[in-house]
């Protein structure tokens, strides 16, 4: 009898060697350098296979499979606009089949069936997967049974002052555990969740940000446009994001074959509205929200984390706008803001990575410009001005359309650096079981772009040795005395739960403590049966 585990490598197999013969020699050196993280890696996985169902097995085993060839394939390839290696992403799109949010037909109830579905992170099919697999006669926990398991845990002294909780069966949206659920608390950077499933709703995961030239009738004036896109990159390679050097090759031909070779550069910000300095700001978490800037107005080179930030990035992009177009024949006068009129004729554009990948780098990082942008570009599609009231605004509509339970929620921002904000550990796991209904299949980036435990994005260095290992994707949340996490986590029964834990305290505690204390309930889910 083959196992269904010997079946999926067979059928992977021929991908799996054509993607090893494309890596570069340097393949080897880049073995030895993870060798010894492999060692302890695969030690700890076989230390807790014994607590590991098959269902879970399968979805962690392909997620390490996953991580491990981003590991070695460190020279092989540039980083894609959603954080994952192109590599990576075709791979598991040639194991998936090619709809983020399916499997193909006939995969079963939650996988989706759009065709113009987005492809899928590399790291999603255990959480896909997951959606097909948790019908049938497998029961959901109970209410006392995960009361009992998570009581104790959430009741750890260094979850300080107040904590909530909720824990939903993603299959049938049924809240199965609530801890003050329905209580609003500061929920910090899992606002994220919100704004990703209001910008897939309102915008559509297919949707993306042009930045645009266009020529003023008469006046030889030059206008760059800006379209909100925080990832347009004015690097040499682009990764994935929208070129300004592709958009300065592409302005040049069209104003050299309309003889001119001089012109007056502006640039045109105008579709944000209100101020662009987030109320935490300056700070290097976040650059000041405009609709014209380049790589996040990051000064160090970065692509995520903390970094220095311009102070007036949509100028800075103007100004290297302007020095590509003089390397390629193209005099410009210095730039200044400016406004395109209706009569400008459309010359070049270039457009963002789709919004499905802009969603899964976002949360995957905790981007916060990318928050920013999409809480606008969801204020745009919604009829709101795009400012931070304006999303706030576009974001509560958009949730309320897809019926969420939005009573005592405030939001302030999009990315939750707003100690404003107001979330509910009830409204967080609603969202994450509506990304997963079968009628939404647009909103699956909110899922599969969440990060996985001891693997990827913000929770790559936690979960060191936990069950949840590789089965718990979640979205952290970090402010002072603020500590908040909401995912999901196939348990060994093979039912795919949606989880929120909420705390805060108004005298310090030991972050250390308090995340190790949200893990291991996260975890301690991953490894309660708890059926009825």
């Amino acid at each position: 009898m083959v196992v269904p585990e010997l079946k999926a490598w067979q059928a992977a197999r021929p991908h799996v060697e054509r993607f090893a013969r494309a890596v570069r020699p340097g393949l080897v050196r880049a073995v030895e350098a993870v060798r010894p993280w492999l060692v302890r890696s695969l030690g700890a996985m076989r230390m807790r296979i014994a607590r590991l169902t098959t269902v879970q097995f399968t979805a962690g085993a392909a997620l390490l499979g996953l991580a491990l060839a981003a590991t070695v394939v460190t020279a092989a390839g540039p980083w894609d606009s959603s954080g994952q290696r192109t590599a990576e992403r075709d791979l598991a799109a040639s194991r998936e089949g090619a709809g983020g949010a399916d499997h193909g037909p006939g995969s079963g109830p939650g996988s989706g069936t759009s065709e113009k579905a987005p492809r899928p992170a590399p790291s999603a099919p255990s959480v896909l997967a997951g959606l097909g697999r948790t019908t049938g006669s497998v029961s959901s926990p109970s209410e006392k049974a995960l009361s009992d398991v998570l009581g104790p845990l959430l009741d750890d002294p260094s979850l300080g002052s107040e904590r909530t909780a909720a824990v939903v069966d993603v299959a049938t949206g049924k809240r199965l555990y609530g801890r003050a659920a329905d209580e609003a608390l500061t929920p910090a950077s899992t606002t994220k969740i919100a704004t990703a499933v209001a910008a897939l709703s309102a915008a559509g995961a297919d949707h993306r940000i042009a930045t645009r030239t266009a020529l003023e009738p008469g006046t030889k004036e030059l206008v760059l446009v800006g379209g909100g896109d925080p990832t347009l990159t004015a690097r040499e390679k682009a990764n994935g994001n929208a070129s300004l050097r592709t958009l300065a090759d592409e302005t040049a031909r069209a104003l050299k074959a309309r003889k001119l070779d001089a012109v007056t550069l502006s640039y045109d910000t105008t579709l944000y509205d209100g101020p662009a300095l987030h109320p935490i700001s300056p700070n290097p978490n976040i650059a000041p929200v405009t609709a014209l800037m380049t790589d996040e107005g990051r000064l160090d080179g970065s692509s995520s984390g903390p970094a220095d930030r311009s102070t007036d990035p949509a100028a800075d992009a103007a100004r290297q706008f302007a020095a590509l177009l003089n390397d390629r024949g193209i005099k410009t006068k210095s730039p200044g803001p400016s406004k395109s009129t209706g009569r400008a004729e459309p010359l070049a554009k270039v457009e963002s990575p789709p919004l499905s990948a802009l969603v899964e780098r976002m949360l995957t990082n905790s981007d916060n410009d990318i928050a920013e942008a999409l809480a606008r570009q969801t204020a745009l599609a919604s009829g709101e001005q795009a400012s931070f009231e304006g999303g706030s605004t576009a974001i509560r509509t958009q949730l309320k359309k897809l019926e969420l339970p939005l009573e005592g929620v405030k939001f302030a921002d999009g990315s939750g650096l707003d100690r404003a904000d107001r979330l509910t550990a009830g409204l967080l796991t609603a969202l994450l079981a509506k990304a997963g209904a079968p009628d939404h299949p647009e909103l699956r980036p909110a899922l599969t772009g969440l990060p996985v435990a001891g693997f990827t994005g913000t929770l790559r260095n936690r979960y060191s040795g936990q069950p949840g290992t590789g089965v718990v994707r979640a979205k952290t949340g970090t402010l002072t005395g603020v500590h908040t996490l909401a995912g999901t986590v196939v348990n060994t029964e093979g039912r795919l739960l949606a989880f929120a834990f909420l705390t805060s305290s108004d005298s310090p505690t030991d972050p250390a403590a308090t995340q190790k204390a949200l893990d291991g309930a996260a975890s301690a889910l991953a490894s309660c049966g708890c059926g009825s």
